[in-house]
């Protein structure tokens, strides 16, 4: 089955070749109206939670809810109806127009703010527990809509940049909700009642903000609703699995929430009763880490060049762990005495040890922020358009998953006499062994990282004619061979992974070998040195092309020794006889002379010989219909993508 899909299903596309950058998406109908309704939520959610947190952490003395346990209790039960209901949610949002259920969404987000006002001004801490799991049936309801709405309206090369907005707005939400309603709770007398009525405000605008969301049809009208939660969750698991590479990035989503749930949910407390400070330095914490988050969300794009890179995702992963950890070494010497004055935001930024501590939560957040948005435009561009939805429910379920078992280790090692970071630093180690496994699990992660080192610290690549690499559908790619890191420049240009079609002999060469065999190359021999050999690679061919997959080729056949073109073979004609696809010719620039080239006979007798950050280039043709190919036509079109400047 092939996990490639059109993302670009839907309505309402930017032109092709469009270069607008993400923040002009904000001046745009088909996604300004749902940033700005899914922004509004996010930061009610945070002013509620948060402002919650704080009345019970600070100000009320529950004997059954102690202020270290406040944030993991509200936490998990916010987080319950995603493991409830998500799939629910995600037939919803497959069979009717995802507009009218975020409109709906909305209205009953306004009908729980009603009763949480009620709650806060009447502290009732049960009510205020009752509405929490309520906001909770609000994100469960909103989730699925929210990721399978933007490959409806956005184009792959807009994906990334789409998903750093809503990452960012999302991030920078929180970090509003939860410092509006810090500072509010810290009003005296008044400061419940400052969160009710602010609370009930953000509702109905984000009601408002939600009328204006384009029409977003059904994905899968004729869906027959399953309203048996239990067994509809065990389906939609069992749906996402059916896509390898998508499900290991549920995981890998689902992970990063475990993660960041450790340390938002601690914030209140690591500020009191590690750090000393007050609610405004609770604020503070969660305004580093929003602002990091929401940095490295954007910057995705930049680093990305308007693709979908997962290069970037063992980057995150990396950051995480060495961040995290360096948390709890910068606050082994920190203490604060029970009973002792809480510090205000000035006295703790103040003293320069505080410092280390923002820094590795800014760094911490950065990186989770590079980590998270790949995986996210990875699911949408390889979900299956008619079940992206229930796809999104079934990431859902496994983020609430993975958060609840969060909460109850942050609780158990609490329990069992562990310090706050201690419990920081015990994550950071979990996350070196989680990540890694699924990095092994799907090498295609590690494989990506190669090629962005390749072409962008030994060569600086720029790319002409991107948008004619389909983003789905079995097309064969054909190329000028020039080194031997030829396959690994094409496969970091690809919105989607390309499997090659190589000489034998490179497959094996010490060092590239392995990179090879990860990105699934098909190794090829003459057909008088090895038949079997040969026959066997182009059924394999065939193969990629029957799942739908983007095949290359080098029709030379082998690397060039002198610089020029060689002549093309026509093994291609063998493949279209029984595969007849679209074939897209390029043109890689540069490269001759260059340390993989062989230029002196072998590739690497001058190691870096032009030095590092190599300027290169990639032209990409339109493609060619099937029946109009022949290996002599091809060689011409090659050749004249060669003969035009360099990107």
């Amino acid at each position: 089955m092939s996990e490639s899909s059109n993302p670009s299903a839907g309505i309402q596309h930017a032109p092709q070749g469009s270069q607008t950058g993400q923040f002009a998406l904000l001046s745009q109908r088909r996604f300004a109206p749902f940033f700005f309704t899914q922004f509004l939520g996010a930061a009610n959610d945070n002013l509620f939670k948060f402002a919650f947190t704080v009345l019970v952490t600070y100000q009320l003395q529950i004997s059954w809810l102690e202020p270290k346990m406040a944030g993991l209790v509200i936490g998990a039960l916010f987080i319950l109806p995603f493991v409830l209901l998500s799939a629910t949610a995600g037939q919803w949002a497959d069979k009717y127009d995802k507009a009218v259920i975020m409109r709906g969404v909305k209205l009953l987000e306004i009908g729980v703010m009603v009763l949480a006002g009620f709650g806060f001004w009447m502290q009732i801490v049960p009510l205020l527990l009752a509405c929490v799991f309520l906001m909770g049936l609000h994100s469960t309801l909103f989730g699925p809509v929210k990721y399978a709405y933007l490959p409806q309206h956005l184009s792959e090369r807009e994906l990334t940049g789409g998903n750093g907005m809503v990452e960012m707005g999302t991030f920078v939400a929180i970090l509003l909700g939860n410092v509006g309603g810090g500072l509010m709770m810290g009003i005296p007398e008044t400061g419940v009642h400052w969160v009710a009525g602010s609370c009930f405000a953000v509702a109905f605008i984000g009601w408002l903000v939600a009328l204006r969301i384009p029409a977003s049809p059904s994905s899968d009208p004729h869906l027959k609703l399953n309203w048996n939660p239990a067994s509809e969750t065990w389906r939609n698991l069992k749906l996402a699995a059916e896509y390898p590479s998508v499900f290991r990035s549920l995981l890998g989503i689902s992970w990063m929430w475990f993660f960041g749930a450790v340390f938002l949910s601690q914030f209140p407390s690591f500020a009191k009763e590690v750090l000393g400070g007050n609610t405004e330095v609770a604020s503070l914490l969660l305004v580093v880490f929003s602002v990091g988050i929401a940095t490295g969300s954007l910057l995705c794009e930049t680093f990305s060049h308007r693709h979908v890179e997962i290069g970037l995702v063992p980057i995150g992963a990396v950051g995480m762990s060495v961040f995290a950890f360096d948390l709890y070494l910068a606050t082994q010497h920190l203490s604060h005495a029970p009973g002792a004055a809480l510090m205000t935001v000035g006295e703790f930024v103040a003293r320069h040890e505080h410092w280390r501590v923002m820094a590795d939560l800014a760094l911490l957040a950065f990186s989770a922020g590079l980590y998270s948005v790949p995986m996210y435009a990875l699911i949408q561009l390889r979900a299956k358009p008619s079940h992206r939805a229930r796809i999104i429910a079934a990431n859902n379920i496994l983020n609430a998953l993975f958060m609840i078992v969060s909460s109850l280790m942050a609780g158990a090692l609490l329990g069992h006499g562990f310090s706050i970071p201690q419990v920081f630093a015990a994550t950071a180690l979990l996350n070196v062994v989680v990540v890694g496994y699924v990095f092994w699990l799907m090498p295609e992660y590690i494989v990506r990282l190669v090629m962005l080192f390749v072409t962008r610290i030994v060569y600086r690549l720029k790319v002409r004619g991107d948008e004619n690499l389909p983003t789905d559908g079995a097309a064969i790619l054909v190329c000028n061979h020039v080194s031997f890191v030829d396959a690994v420049i094409l496969g970091v240009c690809s919105p989607r992974p390309m499997i090659f079609l190589m000489d034998h002999r490179i497959f094996k060469t010490p060092g590239m070998g392995w990179f090879f065999r990860a990105v699934k190359a098909i190794p090829i021999a003459p057909q008088k040195e090895d038949p079997q050999a040969y026959e066997r690679a182009f059924e394999r061919a065939r193969q990629v092309l029957n799942e739908g997959e983007l095949l290359c080729l080098f029709p030379e056949g082998a690397i060039t020794k002198n610089g020029q073109m060689q002549p093309f073979k026509p093994g291609i004609m063998k493949i279209l006889e029984t595969n007849p696809v679209p074939v897209i010719p390029s043109a890689l620039h540069n490269l001759w002379g260059s340390t993989f080239s062989r230029i002196e006979g072998a590739a690497m007798s001058k190691p870096l010989r032009r030095g590092l950050f190599n300027r290169i280039g990639l032209v990409v043709g339109e493609p060619i219909a099937p029946q109009d190919v022949t290996p002599e036509g091809l060689q011409v079109k090659v050749q004249a993508l060669l003969d035009q400047p360099s990107p």
